[in-house]
């Protein structure tokens, strides 16, 4: 039925449901929906049908909604549906996206649901909350499925059966020994191809990666992304198996640092949205900004002390925009290469110096061309005079070598100093290749004079 409606059919409908208080009519829509759909559908229904809207929700479907939601919206749910219903809500949710969502919550009302959750699903995310945000402790779920190592695959069948329903993912199966040491790993598919009285030991992988519950998220993403894994075990310092980190949760895990890596990148700040208010978001860039502007006076300062030089030459001036520009450009496109291969890369001096030299060929290459090209541009615009066009093309040979080389130098040495490489942001980047450019231009124009007039 949903699928011959458009979403604002959708919508029409579940409204006319919901004050004519047609249960079942409303449930056949919701059923045949997504939870990110049901979500969106929410958020656009009118604010006097959303209280209506999540009663007529059933628990599981209420658990489904709240996933797909921020924060903000979450919250607000769980004050419109009361402290019991949300209780059984959080008995379902994921135990780390649970734990974020504490976070946020005020310690008395935090209290008050932990205290009315399920005593073991309380006492899960509250060990999930010691634990430093953004590290796999935090990322981590316990609802997977382990397995002694003496087990015969007949009994783990049935185990399976048991604790279905109750795991995050049954792809993997966890070996463990006597002290709950992680000692292997089984595939579903090894489990299904294996004779029923085969001993797990026999079948199982036991050299297996994981990660250490303090390793931290970013680097949990690089160790999923190399292996392909869809989830991978975290232990503590005794090599005991604590939980695991699925690929839904890594990808959730990429989109942040993403967002993070473009909002230094661009020097906008952090946390801003569509939905940030103009002063918020004016206030939040405008320490970049006010930085760049008192580095930026330089460049004034550059031009005001060779006045004599741009005096005798004008033309000169036609230039000063495209050399600047183009020494940004270049060393932005680098610092975005560098940014993107620290991320997904490790960094060793080979490494660093193979990326140094292959960046210095990029910019010998782009600043021939582009120089060469220049240079005549300037000859056929000044009616043959090679000696304007000589300037401008040596300025942004130069130029642009040291822009493509400032651009992946000075991400690395942030990177060495264990500061955010990202930080290193474009603007920044910009505004000290222009001075760099405007000396360069301008010394070599000087030097140059006598045969320029």
């Amino acid at each position: 039925m949903v699928n011959n409606m458009t979403e604002d059919q959708i919508i029409l409908n579940i409204i006319n449901f919901l004050k004519e208080g047609k249960r079942k009519a409303f449930q056949d829509i919701i059923e045949e929906l997504q939870p990110y759909d049901t979500g969106i559908i929410y958020q656009q229904l009118p604010e006097k049908h959303k209280v209506r809207f999540l009663t007529y929700l059933t628990i599981d479907q209420l658990t489904a909604l709240i996933g797909e939601l921020n924060q903000e919206t979450q919250l607000e749910i769980l004050q419109k549906i009361g402290v019991e219903k949300s209780a059984k809500v959080m008995n379902l949710m994921d135990n780390d996206d649970l734990a974020d969502l504490f976070d946020e919550m005020d310690p008395e009302i935090k209290a008050r649901f932990l205290e009315k959750m399920n005593k073991e699903e309380s006492i899960a995310v509250q060990g999930l909350m010691k634990y430093e945000t953004e590290t796999a402790g935090r990322l981590m779920t316990n609802r997977y499925v382990w397995i002694p190592q003496e087990y015969t695959v007949r009994e783990v069948v049935d185990k399976l059966k048991s604790y279905a329903e109750l795991a995050e993912t049954i792809n993997y199966l966890y070996v463990i020994d006597e002290e709950k040491r992680l000692v292997g790993v089984v595939s579903y598919r090894d489990l299904i191809l294996a004779d029923a009285t085969e001993k797990i030991q026999d079948i199982m992988f036991s050299r297996v990666i994981s990660v250490h519950v303090d390793t931290d998220q970013e680097e949990v993403a690089h160790i999923i992304e190399r292996y392909d894994f869809l989830a991978i075990p975290v232990v503590d310092d005794n090599k005991t198996l604590i939980g695991i980190i699925t690929v839904d949760d890594v990808i959730d895990v990429v989109i942040q640092e993403a967002n993070e890596d473009i909002e230094k990148l661009s020097a906008s700040g952090k946390d801003i949205d569509f939905e940030t208010p103009a002063l918020v978001a004016s206030a939040r860039r405008l320490p970049w900004l006010i930085l760049l502007l008192f580095i930026g006076l330089i460049s004034g300062s550059i031009i005001s002390g060779f006045e004599e030089t741009l005096d005798a030459v004008v033309a000169l001036a036609f230039f000063m925009p495209m050399i600047a520009g183009m020494t940004g450009n270049t060393g932005t496109q680098s610092l975005a290469v560098v940014v993107r291969g620290l991320i997904s890369k490790e960094i060793d001096k080979k490494v660093v110096f193979k990326l140094v030299f292959r960046e210095f060929r990029v910019g010998l290459t782009i600043g021939i061309t582009c120089a060469i090209l220049i240079t005549i541009i300037a000859y056929v615009w000044q009616d043959g005079n090679w000696i304007l066009g000589i300037v401008v093309g040596s300025s942004l040979f130069i130029t642009l070598i040291i822009g493509t080389l400032a651009g992946t130098i000075i991400p690395l040495i942030l990177y060495k100093l264990n500061i955010d490489p990202a930080i290193a942001s474009g603007p920044l980047i910009t505004t000290l290749n222009d001075i760099l450019s405007l000396m360069i231009y301008f010394g070599i124009a000087t030097a140059f004079l006598s045969y320029l007039t």
